[in-house]
Parts: structure tokens; C-alpha cells; sequence
């Protein structure tokens, strides 16, 4: 496969991009269709490994666009007993479209092996970027959680909680756009309160550790843990012992460093358990606008 993976996705046709949806959508459809097989790809370089298996480049052999295959053991899968979870993840993630949000284009299987053939988010992990550079300016980590806000509101509308929130889970498109991953924990619920506790240790919202019912405001509440490790560079709540971050997550005890401005510092404090700010008020929050209005001016000069 080409080293310049990047340079060959800009230049991908959206026809190549269309031939796998509609493939995809032909074979589900009709059972007369030709599947997908492991034949129809060129695999490329490991991307990233998992608990249940690897995710690589690939290249559709037809159209040529290049695709991330993510590669899952069902024996992995059954010893952990998360069948249900990945029926989830795929029915959830596969019916979204949204520039921030990464596509799931179709999945097939064979006797030992699940792959689910996925958008390829060119840049790689936020995690990564966040890690190398410390902590993003504030101007960079608004962009970023602006971003994540128009893919919550994607969710929201189709009553689906992603309830997992975290740099891991953030991908980086090609033009450095937020792309959000990882839909294993994500569920539908369009009406139910969830009394289910999951997600990672550093993001959980009070009342999933109270074990109180919540709604999709769990997920706003992981847009301000994000905010936080965007612009300081670690999550607020962090500690080397799970029972005392439980207890700084349900105390609220966290600091916020002076060098952070009075609209960063509202902004991560509005997602407090009372009165907890909607999606819409994110959206139209002053740290946000501000810095959408500076790259408007700056796109105009």
C-alpha cells in the first residue's frame, strides 16, 4: 500500500465512497448479493490494537477508497460476553451520518473473525495529539469541543447516549476534525431513564456512581471533564486511587488553574450536577462563540 495513506484519501473520489455504501446496503437488502469477504480488501499497516482485536488500513480492491478494517476475535468477544455489545454498537453507529462522528460503512464475518469496515480517520487519535502536545490553547480546545457538540446533537436527536466520552475515543479526520469512535457503550434510549454504570473511571458522572438514574445529560457532563483535560492536560478528578476519585467526582472537588480564562472556567463549571447546562446552551456558550467568531475573521482576511 502507498506510504501516503493521507494524500490518497483526499483524493479518493466520492463515487469510491458511494460504491462501498451501496454495496453494503445491496447486501443487506438481498442475500443473493455478492458480501463482503476479506478477498475484496488490500490490508496496510496496523493502526491500533484492542482487547478484542486490531484495527488496519485497508484498500478496497474495487474503487480503491481506503477504509480502517477493524478486525474482532469471537472467541475474544464470547469469553467477555459482549456479543449483545458489538449488535449494539453496530446497529447504533452504522445509522449515523455526521461530519464529526465516524461513519461504519458495513461489517461481515467469517468462522473465527468479525470486521467491521470503518471510516479512516487520517490523522489518528486525539489522545495522541493531546499527549504530545501537553495541553491544547484554549482556542484549539474550543474548536475541538465545539466539534463534539454538533456530534452530541446528532446523537441526541436519535435518542442515543454515547455514555463514553474521552480523548481515546476521538479521532482526527483529514482536515483535523473531530471524529467520534468507539459506540460499545453507547445505547438507544428514547425514553427510559438508564440506571446502567459504565464508561471510564475519570469521566463517570455522579449519578451513575450513586447509582441514580440518568438520562443522555451523562454525556454533557463528559463534555466538561473534556473540556478540563483539553485545556490542562489531565483529567480534573484524577487520582492513583479509584475510591478517591469516586469521591472527588461525587464532591466535586477539583481546581481550576489561573491561567485558565473566566469563560473556560464557566464553561467546565456549568456541567455541575444541579442545574447542569443543556446541549443547546453549550452550543451558544460565550467560550464557544468566541472563538467560532475569531476563525470566522480570520477565514475572511
Amino acid at each position: 500500500m502507498a506510504a501516503n495513506i493521507e494524500t490518497q484519501q483526499r483524493n479518493e473520489s466520492n463515487d469510491a465512497k458511494s460504491s462501498i455504501e451501496n454495496e453494503q446496503q445491496q447486501s443487506n437488502n438481498n442475500d443473493k448479493t455478492k458480501r463482503w469477504t476479506l478477498n475484496d480488501f488490500e490490508i496496510g499497516r496496523l493502526l491500533g490494537k484492542g482487547k478484542f482485536g486490531n484495527v488496519y488500513s485497508a484498500r478496497e480492491k474495487r474503487s480503491k477508497y481506503i477504509v480502517a478494517l477493524k478486525i474482532l476475535f469471537k472467541s475474544q468477544l464470547l469469553h467477555n460476553n459482549v456479543t449483545h455489545q458489538l449488535r449494539r454498537e453496530i446497529e447504533i453507529q452504522s445509522h449515523l451520518k455526521h461530519p464529526n462522528i465516524l461513519r461504519l460503512f458495513g461489517y461481515f464475518y467469517d468462522e473465527y473473525r468479525i470486521y467491521l469496515i470503518l471510516e479512516y480517520a487520517s490523522k489518528g487519535e486525539l489522545y495522541t495529539l493531546l499527549k504530545k502536545m501537553g495541553k491544547f490553547s484554549e482556542q484549539q480546545a474550543s474548536i475541538y469541543i465545539s466539534q463534539v457538540i454538533e456530534a452530541l446533537n446528532c446523537l441526541h436527536q436519535r435518542n442515543v447516549i454515547h455514555r463514553d466520552l474521552k480523548p481515546e475515543n476521538i479521532l482526527l479526520g483529514s482536515k483535523g476534525e473531530i471524529k467520534i469512535a468507539d459506540f460499545g457503550w453507547s445505547v438507544h434510549a428514547p425514553s427510559s431513564r438508564r440506571e446502567t454504570m459504565c464508561g471510564t473511571l475519570d469521566y463517570l458522572p455522579p449519578e451513575m456512581i450513586l447509582q441514580r438514574p440518568y438520562n443522555h445529560y451523562v454525556d454533557l457532563w463528559c463534555l466538561g471533564v473534556l473540556a478540563y483535560e483539553f485545556c490542562v492536560g489531565r483529567p480534573p478528578f484524577e487520582t492513583k486511587n479509584s475510591l478517591e476519585t469516586y469521591r472527588r467526582i461525587i464532591t466535586l472537588s477539583y481546581d481550576l488553574p489561573d491561567y485558565l480564562s473566566d469563560e473556560a472556567k464557566n464553561f467546565i463549571q456549568r456541567v455541575k450536577p444541579v442545574r447542569r447546562m443543556s446541549l443547546m446552551e453549550a452550543r451558544h456558550h460565550r467560550w464557544i462563540k468566541k472563538f467560532q467568531q475569531q476563525q470566522h475573521s480570520n477565514s475572511n482576511n
